[in-house]
């Protein structure tokens, strides 16, 4: 698997430009069988990463354009009335997808947001009392504004604490800007991009990341770090027990793309920052990413 995953990375970087660590990050969220959510300005490739993520797993893709009218049944689908055999058909919603991108999820109403909130955990739907599953791998990719708040709904942290990683793709370089800009003139497109993985392959590299071992030691290590967490002075909320889990899944994922079936305490290092910062409220406006930081260099790794 590990020539399949080398593929996989192969296959995005051809579309997106000089972004390895977001390629890497977006990997290690769907591997964990996370979800991940972007906070990034418009126009840096969070649209073309998730389309080249599911058509490299030869997966079905959705996107859905967040506004406040949208409605719960137009993420999950609802029941449509036949007068031709005089009976409700259901219409799946886009959630029935394997990447399904929610694009400006913070212009959703609460309402709508928290339709989302049933699939991402439970990878089903419920419209009318009638619980539907949607496909293997599902994979959810959100995205919101960290400039643009006019007109916008915050997601609560029971939301946010869904989303396995957070993190940015930025601004490119100069030389990856001029990489795009050559790219286009010499006519690479999306459509060219080909499938290297099926969802079979996916599915198995995740079950094959959730077997990448995980010591008592270091598992201590990632307990020390978020119970800290819990009792820190510029903390209000500290990471719930979920976190505590997805941290330990994330950096399973992320020894598991490094080619290791055994996890080192560097990998929980590289991936904290993106699992725990969205889950923290900080207390008197102190900077969430600032405390993470803090706390990684505070702890020790051995008890």
């Amino acid at each position: 698997m590990r020539e399949r995953i080398e593929q996989l990375t192969e296959n995005l970087s051809q579309t997106i430009v000089g972004k390895n660590e977001a390629i890497r990050l977006i990997l290690v969220s769907m591997l964990s069988g996370g979800h991940a959510l972007l906070e990034d300005v418009p126009g840096v490739g969070k649209t073309l990463l998730a389309k080249s993520l599911a058509r490299s797993i030869n997966g079905e893709f959705r996107r859905v354009q967040c506004t406040p009218d949208l409605l719960p049944t137009d993420i999950t689908g609802t029941n449509i009335f036949k007068q031709g055999n005089q009976e409700f058909e259901f219409l799946p919603g886009p959630v029935f997808a394997n990447v399904l991108l929610v694009d400006e999820i913070n212009r959703a109403t609460p309402r709508t947001q928290s339709a989302l909130l049933e699939v991402m955990e439970e990878q089903q739907v419920t419209v009318d009392g009638v619980a539907r599953a949607v496909p293997k791998p599902f994979f959810a990719i959100a995205t919101q504004n960290p400039i643009e708040y006019q007109g916008t709904f915050p997601l609560p942290e029971a939301q946010m604490d869904r989303f396995a990683l957070c993190f940015s793709l930025g601004y490119p370089t100069e030389a990856e800007e001029l990489q795009m800009l050559q790219k286009q003139q010499q006519g690479i497109k999306f459509n060219e991009l080909q499938p290297c993985l099926s969802l079979e392959d996916a599915l198995e590299l995740q079950r094959l990341a959730s077997q990448v071992k995980v010591t008592t030691e270091l598992q201590q290590y990632i307990l020390r770090l978020v119970r800290a967490s819990r009792e820190d002075d510029e903390i209000t909320l500290g990471v719930s027990p979920r976190g505590t889990v997805t941290l330990q899944r994330a950096t399973q994922a992320f020894a598991f793309l490094e080619g290791r079936d055994h996890a080192i305490p560097d990998d929980v290092k590289t991936v904290a920052p993106h699992v725990l910062t969205h889950r923290l409220i900080p207390a008197g406006g102190r900077q969430a990413k600032t405390i993470v930081e803090r706390l990684l260099r505070s702890v020790p790794v051995e008890n």
